[in-house]
């Protein structure tokens, strides 16, 4: 195929095969996404240790592991709109700078109140980061190439700070790469009417035929677009509903995701398990991320992926009730628990795929970033309330067993959006959706 004139830069994006260019949007990405999800964990591992080192009661971490998650959706809430207005790329790269220098400082705390501090601002620059790796390769994305346990060992052998350091160095390393290689999103750039020369050679690198005698690219999705701002296109029809119900199901998932990963080596130890089998039995969950989201991914290649997204969330429900229920058999209990890993992790993954393919480019970034901003306020709700019920003399069960309230009204939620994006929604079948499979596997690896 050659292409000439004007050529919609979606098409060339369409056509393009999978080659080493989407090798390193993917390596990037997943570096990111890593990082972000071995600092999330970081604290849920370390925090027995820790409230046993300085003398606290482990409800009293409650607002160090809370602190993180308001930084994280402060950070999204204010990078998504920047990263419309600036660029995903120069977003990213100063955003990973941001909190790879925080957690150097998270490293060298010596009080709760300081540890406090320094985890917010941590998720202030994770908060920014993740939304715009997630957008920036959601649009080099072909629309045929749709979605398809280092603590347990750091702690014993260098204590609780060497597992901070660790997620320090990382980002500072990865700033660097990002910095080097990584290029700006074509679809923004062609949006922003940027310089020809700038997208050809960018497009270059993945366009199967020669773009040399290209005289312009243009946007097709760009004829239905609203001339509002990215924020209040998120508030007006026909994005509203999707935007509400995007929301309800993100914070309900995350209520559940945080409790289980802040929480989960606590709660353990509540049910009688010593520190390294709760280590390890947390690290289950992990491992059934993982395998969850390459399953959601692949399935949501295949099937709507409104229905997969509700179905994880729905056995989601049903798995925390058997947990509640069958604690005694660490054989069982483990079993249940990857179970729950791989339909809780692959719902949730999910919603960015959902999201990257439901907002158009104008307000991608800003509809991506405000559903994790908003949804960040879940994992805060969730971690505080179980920090005050563990105050309370909860036992572990009960703690468990009520995350299937949420897990219920994130299914109905999705269920919702799914019957009613018909003729109001438009935008859905417009935009490129995003490497669910590969990118996202990292965004949920704690």
């Amino acid at each position: 195929m050659t292409y000439s004139g004007k050529v919609d830069i979606q098409q060339v994006i369409d056509d393009s095969r999978f080659s080493g260019f989407h090798w390193l949007l993917i390596v990037l990405g997943f570096l990111v996404l890593a990082i972000d999800g071995f600092d999330t964990a970081a604290m849920g591992y370390i925090a027995p240790t820790l409230s046993a080192e300085w003398g606290i009661h482990k409800q009293d971490l409650g607002p160090v592991l809370s602190a993180a998650l308001l930084g994280l959706s402060l950070g999204a809430l204010i990078a998504g709109p920047v990263s419309d207005r600036m660029g995903r790329k120069r977003v990213l790269v100063f955003s990973c700078l941001f909190f790879g220098l925080a957690s150097l400082g998270t490293a060298w705390a010596q009080s709760l109140n300081t540890l406090t501090l320094w985890r917010f601002l941590t998720g202030l620059g994770l908060g920014a980061a993740m939304p715009n790796a997630i957008t920036l390769i959601s649009e080099f994305a072909p629309q045929r190439c749709r979605a398809m346990a280092i603590s347990s060992w750091l702690i014993p052998h260098h204590g609780w700070r060497s597992v901070l350091l660790t997620g320090a160095i990382a980002p500072l390393i990865l700033t660097l790469l990002l910095a080097l290689l990584l290029p700006e999103s074509v679809k923004f750039l062609v949006q922003r009417g940027k310089d020809v020369a700038q997208v050809r050679r960018i497009a270059s690198r993945f366009a199967r035929s020669t773009l040399d005698s290209v005289t312009g690219f243009f946007l097709a999705e760009e004829k239905v677009a609203s001339k509002k701002g990215s924020v209040s296109q998120l508030f007006s029809m026909p994005w509203l509903p999707g935007t509400l119900m995007l929301w309800v199901t993100y914070f309900m998932g995350l209520v559940i995701y945080y409790v289980l990963l802040s929480w989960m080596p606590t709660l353990m130890q509540g049910m009688g398990y010593a520190l390294a089998e709760s280590a390890w039995l947390t690290s289950l969950f992990t491992f059934g991320g993982t395998a969850g989201i390459l399953l959601a991914g692949w399935m949501m290649d295949r099937w709507e992926a409104h229905r997969v997204v509700a179905c994880g969330f729905v056995l989601t429900m049903g798995l925390i009730l058997l947990l509640g229920i069958e604690h005694n058999h660490i054989a069982l209990f483990g079993g249940l628990i990857f179970l729950m890993g791989i339909a809780m992790n692959g719902a949730q993954s999910g919603m960015q795929t959902l999201a990257a393919t439901f907002y158009p480019t104008e307000c991608r970034a800003t509809g991506i970033a405000w559903m994790q901003g908003i949804g960040r306020f879940g994992g805060v709700a969730g971690t505080m309330t179980s920090a005050q019920l563990l105050s309370m003399q909860w036992q572990a069960d009960s703690i468990l067993m009520i995350l299937s309230v949420p897990a219920l009204l994130a299914a109905a939620a999705t269920v919702y959006k799914m019957r009613h994006k018909g003729s109001a929604w438009k935008t859905e079948s417009m935009v490129t959706p995003v490497f669910a499979t590969p990118i996202l596997t990292t965004s949920w690896l704690a």
